[in-house]
């Protein structure tokens, strides 16, 4: 996970790490496994501060997740021009640097909240809570979490969201779900994008990337749709209809759900890492 390229501290946690931090010191004073636990740990307890937040007011949280340019913030602009006087809308970005994405979907009339990583290639709950803080969250039904490009470590971390929604570009590779078992395994719903592309492109298999995704014994429903084109899209707002319904019957009964963690993540929460 993010053991080996040392993103799990980031500029939302760094805070725990630092002087006087409540994580400055491990019990043995070096254990980088334990500082990492750790790390997991008070993200999963900021998550569940966070989707306390999204529950009390009635909030959907999605995040989304894919490689880079695989049409995220371009799925998320059409949606917001076909369901913007439907649902109340707003978008946490997460991005590196700049702020280009945030301004595109601001371009749209739609809040956007901008979180640079830095070298983090992925978000986590406490840079999502710091976002939240900037949101009003009784003015929205709809919040979407535009994660980092990365097809590996956003699956690995609760950011207190509902669902998880992973795109795969036909761009990329039919075999991409094999390839990256991880994110596709976090997937509640996989979105074929750019799928106007396949009149041009002979080597990606539409029905091959579902094997492969039926492979990691992921149930999810396949999407094929194109945001620029606006084909497919329908079945796409019907999929965000019924989440949203289903969402306010599991508030209405006290309950919540609770998104897909990759496996390595919460084995590193029960404490089964391996030694560095």
């Amino acid at each position: 996970m993010c053991d080996t390229c040392g993103c799990n501290v980031t500029s939302g946690n760094r805070h725990l790490l630092q002087p006087a931090g409540k994580l400055e010191k491990t019990a043995d004073g070096k254990s980088a496994v334990t500082v990492l636990q750790s790390l997991l740990s008070e993200n999963d307890h900021q998550a569940l501060h966070n989707r306390q937040h999204f529950d009390q007011h009635g909030v959907l949280a999605i995040n989304l997740m894919s490689s880079p340019g695989s049409g995220k913030t371009a799925l998320l602009e059409a949606t917001i021009d076909a369901l913007a006087d439907q649902y109340r809308i707003a978008v946490i970005e997460g991005d590196l640097e700049t702020e280009n994405d945030a301004e595109r979907i601001r371009a749209r009339g739609v809040t956007a909240i901008q979180i640079a990583t830095g070298s983090a290639c992925h978000l986590d709950a406490h840079m999502v809570h710091d976002a939240l803080h900037q949101l009003n969250l009784a003015d929205y039904d709809l919040i979407f979490i535009e994660n980092v490009g990365n097809l590996v470590c956003p699956a690995s971390f609760d950011l207190g969201h509902h669902h998880n929604i992973t795109l795969l570009s036909v761009t990329e590779g039919d075999d991409k779900p094999a390839k990256y078992p991880v994110m596709f395994r976090a997937a509640d719903l996989m979105l074929l994008t750019k799928t106007d592309l396949l009149a041009v492109l002979d080597d990606f298999d539409p029905q091959k990337a579902e094997h492969c995704l039926r492979q990691l014994a992921n149930p999810a429903p396949m999407l094929s749709l194109s945001a620029t084109r606006q084909q497919g899209m329908q079945a796409w707002f019907d999929w965000l209809d019924n989440a949203l319904t289903a969402h306010q019957q599991r508030l209405e009964q006290g309950e919540t759900v609770l998104p897909k963690i990759q496996a390595d993540g919460a084995r590193l929460h029960a404490g089964d890492a391996a030694h560095p």
